[in-house]
């Protein structure tokens, strides 16, 4: 049976070109970044370059890039980092962050920070009436995502930095999805740091980074030697930081052709869904091309997504980060679904290998799936 991988949003698999720049590395060319002999000059031009790579991508000076491990360390570096020089006042972040922005701002909240919250449209976009008044009280960091994980709605982040920035806020964004798939400019949104991963892009795990402003300073969260300018301390991940240039490089080159491809394969999607009657979620919003999340009214997505598992599908219920918990999706709360609908989520993400023909099959076994689901939903309840 082959298998298909439809979570490209979860991670995305490493690209041969990417694995090929990193493969010297992992290898030979194994020294130490901050060694002051040649195996160390080697792989210092090798971190460089591949900050020169990531920096082009956004399009900002190679020293405002800050390598660090994982989009989780870049957004809770930013947190913790401004909350570190800031005397507290507010936070404001969106109600669909990701967990590594939303959980390190309730951590300021028990450090005398205020932790405002800012609502959604029932599409999924930032309600920015609700930013304005979120603003009328003194903030010191708002931090709303570029493009949501789970449902792919792009928000105006530039018009959110437009009003905090009126209000001294120092403002970032989590780009983790948006990058490579969307065109990401740090100098046109305005923000002050934006978090960017590489595993989301067909690079390696295990290096992200965190664009910043140099005009602002944060106060490290991990102390040692002084690398990475002293914002983040520990040997640099060379491999991983080598892969992650060349993907943004990948990236930079293909990015708009993948995504019009993408998006005409979505839009075969959901007309399939539409036909077996899914709710789509946001779909009237503007969208990053690879991403559907929708739902049949009466099935749970985690049996949803076991049962196309078994049948070849790699989907996900949600995002991977919160899979192990079996509350609805805070997500879909805060644009007002209603939880026994929200339970029902199931999201695909397609990828540069996706075709036309596992779309097709998808539908199908989708279309089979449902039906047998919803059969049986139907003789419980005559049983009941």
């Amino acid at each position: 049976m082959e298998r298909v991988y439809f979570d490209h949003n979860a991670t995305t698999p490493l690209d041969e070109g990417v694995l090929d720049a990193m493969l010297p590395y992992l290898r030979g060319r194994y020294g130490n970044a901050s060694s002051r002999h040649e195996f160390g000059t080697v792989a210092r031009k090798a971190v460089n370059a591949a900050r020169e790579q990531v920096a082009a991508l956004v399009r900002v000076q190679p020293a405002q890039v800050i390598f660090v491990s994982g989009g989780t360390e870049a957004n809770n570096m930013f947190v913790k980092g401004a909350a570190g020089y800031l005397k507290p006042t507010q936070i404001a972040v969106s109600a669909i962050e990701h967990p590594c922005v939303a959980k390190p701002a309730q951590e300021l909240g028990r450090q005398g920070w205020k932790v405002r919250k800012l609502r959604v449209t029932r599409e999924g976009m930032i309600d920015l009436a609700d930013v304005e008044q979120a603003l009328r009280e003194p903030t010191g960091i708002v931090s709303v995502m570029l493009a949501n994980n789970e449902t792919g709605v792009i928000q105006d982040v530039a018009a959110v930095v437009a009003r905090a920035r009126g209000a001294k806020a120092w403002v970032h964004t989590d780009a983790v999805q948006a990058l490579g798939k969307i065109a990401v400019d740090f100098n046109a949104l305005g923000v002050h740091a934006m978090t960017v991963s590489a595993h989301k892009l067909y690079g390696p795990k295990g290096a992200a980074a965190l664009i910043m402003d140099k005009r602002i300073e944060l106060r490290p969260l991990i102390h040692g030697g002084g690398h990475e300018q002293g914002m983040r301390s520990g040997t640099e991940n060379v491999p991983a930081i080598v892969g992650f240039g060349a993907a943004c490089e990948l990236a930079a080159g293909r990015m708009d052709e993948l995504a019009r491809r993408l998006e005409g394969l979505r839009e075969r999607l959901e007309h399939g869904l539409h036909e077996l009657r899914a709710v789509i979620f946001g779909a009237g919003a503007p969208r990053i091309a690879n991403t559907s999340y929708f739902a049949f009214g009466g099935i749970e997505g985690e049996t949803l997504v076991i049962e196309l598992d078994r049948a070849g599908y790699a989907a996900a219920a949600g995002a991977a980060c919160s899979s192990t918990s079996t509350e609805p999706s805070a997500t879909l709360l805060a644009m007002g679904v209603a939880p026994e609908l929200a339970r029902g989520a199931v999201r695909l993400s397609l990828g540069a290998a996706s075709t036309a023909g596992q779309v097709d099959g998808f539908l199908a076994t989708l279309q089979a799936v449902v039906a047998r689901l919803r059969g049986l939903t139907a003789l419980a309840v005559s049983n009941g």
